[in-house]
């Protein structure tokens, strides 16, 4: 899915740049069209979609899943950002290291959630922003966050798949649960909670992508 999106021409690689907006309440339907919403987005490249979910753990909170397909979410609309011209294993590498700054237990529904990483994301490959509808409730909780209803502090994403890595070699993926810098004994604790946590999530539409080690 999405790979009409990608066009080879030589040895370069051009891509769109999508923004998949969703729901996160049927209440969009009637605030959407005053500009307001509480929405979910994913950046879609090379045929995946990519967003940032919180957990509990200091280690990739950056996710791949199938264009569109955002288990959890009500999909609304996508909007093309542009185009860029990176081969897949360069836009893997790419989204590997941005992975080691969107770490699950740092998402923060007003200052750092799903929103602020696809933002991030479209600056970095195209020099543009995402509408500004799409993250105004963050903004304004940011003045005004004592006005917020409690129930709205929960985050988007909670659930913990096991790290999928891409071989530079066609693409395959491979299945991995190693932590992101050399392990220790708090590690291999944390990373048997990652893999409770990935079987009872039932959550094979969604990987977590595994941040490139520093």
């Amino acid at each position: 899915m999405g790979a009409a999106n990608t066009s080879i021409s030589g040895s370069e690689y051009e891509t769109q740049v999508i923004l998949n907006v969703y729901d996160l309440t049927p209440l969009n339907n009637y605030i959407y069209w005053f500009g307001c919403g509480i929405f979910h987005s994913g950046i879609e490249v090379h045929g995946k979609e990519y967003g940032f979910g919180a957990h509990d753990f200091p280690a990739s909170g950056v996710f791949e899943v199938e264009p569109r397909s955002c288990p959890g979410f009500i999909y609304r609309n996508s909007i093309i950002l542009g185009r860029i011209k990176m081969p897949p294993s360069e836009f893997r590498s790419f989204i590997e290291n941005v992975a080691a700054e969107y770490h699950g237990d740092t998402y923060h529904l007003i200052s750092k959630n799903c929103n602020h990483f696809t933002d991030d994301i479209c600056w970095r490959l195209t020099g543009k922003r995402i509408p500004g509808w799409v993250n105004r409730l963050a903004r304004l909780g940011a003045l005004c966050s004592c006005l917020l209803p409690e129930s709205l502090q929960v985050t988007t994403v909670k659930q913990l798949p096991e790290y999928h890595n891409c071989s530079e070699e066609e693409g395959s993926e491979s299945v991995s649960t190693a932590t992101p810098h050399d392990p220790t004994e708090s590690d291999d604790a944390d990373q048997d909670k990652l893999h409770l946590i990935s079987q009872s999530a039932g959550s094979e539409e969604l990987s977590f992508v595994k941040e490139a080690q520093r």
